[in-house]
């Protein structure tokens, strides 16, 4: 029995499934959402069994963004209150975007404002073909304001403003030019395909090496040149004592095919 209410997450074959779980809302978010999407992630970066995670929705759609009524709700909370709801939510996408196991967004019917969001935040995302996207915040007087922070450094400032200031539906060919996704299934092999994505990802791929990529990318991006060559001349130096580093090169030079799920 799931110990949350607005997801349902489950495990099988090395891959965690977060679902999104609020059908009857567009799967909007709420600061129970929030809360348990953070519990979660927490859960899954402790157990070992868990390579890969899907992020997906129930129903008809992805994710519809904030709960509108949840929204109106916070027009009655002090500036204290809200702030420490944004923190909430400011620690849920950090989580997301740090997470050192790789984290696959499966997409459907529409990803909109804050769901937009949580698609992209991910380290893949994959749509089906009729996908809608939208950062529409501003078209209800609202700001993207945490998201706007990580889509700038996913997608660049130009197609950044150009999205968050206009509020803009694209469909999910757009999104795979704009770089939001990486790729686009039909409407019926999405899940097959995201999942067979991430079953190779686990067996040819080191969980150790992915981390360590993840981390240097996440950590060096901002640094000046000189700066970031510099930690990752530390980086490649300590990876070469890692197990797994070792456990592949052996491979490699004795010609053996190495499958890391085994």
């Amino acid at each position: 029995m799931s110990q949350y209410q607005t997801i349902i997450y489950n495990k099988t074959e090395r891959i965690g499934i977060i679902q999104l779980n609020r059908p009857e809302k567009r799967n909007a978010l709420n600061a129970q959402m929030v809360q348990e999407l953070t519990l979660v992630l927490s859960e899954i970066e402790n157990d070992d069994y868990v390579q890969v995670v899907i992020l997906k929705g129930e129903g008809k759609v992805f994710c519809a963004g904030a709960d509108l009524q949840y929204i109106q709700d916070l027009q009655k909370f002090s500036y204290e209150e809200n702030l420490a709801d944004s923190e909430a939510l400011k620690e849920l996408f950090l989580s997301i975007y740090s997470f050192p196991k790789v984290i696959i967004s499966q997409v459907h019917g529409a990803a909109i404002a804050g769901g937009c969001g949580l698609a992209t935040l991910c380290d893949f995302a994959f749509a089906s073909e009729s996908t809608k996207f939208s950062y529409s915040e501003v078209k209800i007087g609202f700001i993207p304001a945490i998201v706007s922070i990580f889509l700038t450094r996913k997608v660049g400032e130009g197609k950044a403003m150009q999205l968050l200031l206009s509020g803009q539906i694209i469909m999910a060919n757009k999104a795979l030019e704009y770089g939001l996704i990486n790729g686009i299934c039909s409407d019926e092999d999405l899940e097959d395909e995201v999942v067979a994505f991430a079953k190779k990802l686990i067996k040819e791929t080191s969980m150790e090496a992915k981390a360590n990529t993840k981390h240097l990318i996440h950590t060096t991006w901002h640094l000046p040149i000189e700066d970031a060559l510099n930690v990752a001349v530390k980086a490649n130096a300590a990876a070469r004592a890692t197990d797994d580093c070792k456990k592949g090169i052996a491979s490699f030079l004795n010609k053996e095919k190495l499958q890391w799920d085994e």
